[in-house]
């Protein structure tokens, strides 16, 4: 039997929810985190029964006007919506054919063209597949493994991050999000259930189903290299290899941190492996 993807998930969003922010009185202690399941059903306009068959995974087919309905009461946005509709039309894992591990050739090539940029290309499942020799020396080492396994099992990874929850939430939402479609699979589910047994707060973080697309951003990292600096990232997803994504590291021109930037560069240049 398949798992229920899609009630787990409105279970968890449901709980995630003020009632006070649709205005619902507070009439006391509440048993339950956040909406209770009436509460949800009566905002989207849909029944209570209807609602409660959803969560059980009775009914996995919601229409795409009560999935709306569901994603304005449960205050979702644009990704978390999108992943939504994935878990009503996501096919078994069997049905699939495996993804390609290996980054295609054009892209091997732009990756160790840009040596004055730290660049790396991950999987679905955000394995390090390769990585330029700048984004080694800006982490000290060979760059390899998985990247939300590091951050949750290794110690130094909380080093690495001075802002640590925000990365590990930021982590655990994008493995989510990239995995839209893909939540059966079995590499995946090995995945989580590691880290799941491994690190309690994983589990917490999975569990609030969290979804995040890995386009951009910035971050806070302390490399082993050349201590603090502030990244700007970007995330290309490699149309030719579905489920890749080449990652490319920045700083703001003229800051600290591109001044940190271009030492790696320098170092990646002098010490090529």
């Amino acid at each position: 039997m398949r798992e229920n993807l899609l009630g787990e998930f409105l279970r968890a969003r449901r709980e995630l929810v003020r009632p006070e922010e649709h205005g619902l009185p507070d009439l006391g202690r509440r048993r339950v985190p956040g909406l209770r399941r009436e509460e949800v059903a009566m905002l989207a306009g849909i029944s209570a029964e209807y609602y409660v068959r959803l969560e059980r995974g009775r009914d996995r087919n919601p229409s795409p006007q009560v999935l709306n309905a569901l994603a304005r009461v449960l205050g979702l946005d644009e990704e978390s919506r999108a992943y939504a509709a994935s878990l009503v039309t996501a096919e078994p894992a069997g049905r699939r054919g495996p993804d390609s591990e290996a980054p295609p050739p054009g892209v091997l090539r732009l990756l160790h063209a840009t040596p004055e940029l730290p660049a790396f290309v991950i999987n679905r499942y955000m394995d390090v597949l390769v990585a330029n020799r700048a984004a080694e020396v800006l982490h000290g080492g060979s760059f390899s493994g998985n990247l939300v396994r590091h951050l949750f099992l290794y110690p130094a990874a909380r080093d690495y991050y001075p802002d640590w929850e925000e990365a590990a939430l930021e982590a655990v939402a994008t493995l989510r999000g990239s995995a839209a479609g893909h939540l059966d699979d079995p590499r995946l589910a090995a995945l989580v259930g590691e880290l799941s047994v491994k690190s309690p707060e994983f589990g917490r973080m999975w569990a609030r189903h969290d979804v995040k697309a890995k386009t951009s951003g910035t971050k806070r990292i302390v490399s082993p290299t050349v201590g603090p600096l502030t990244i700007s990232w970007e995330g290309l997803a490699i149309t030719s290899a579905p489920g890749q994504l080449l990652v490319t590291y920045s700083a703001e021109p003229g800051s600290p941190s591109a001044a940190a930037l271009a030492a790696v560069a320098d170092l990646a240049q002098r010490n090529p492996a």
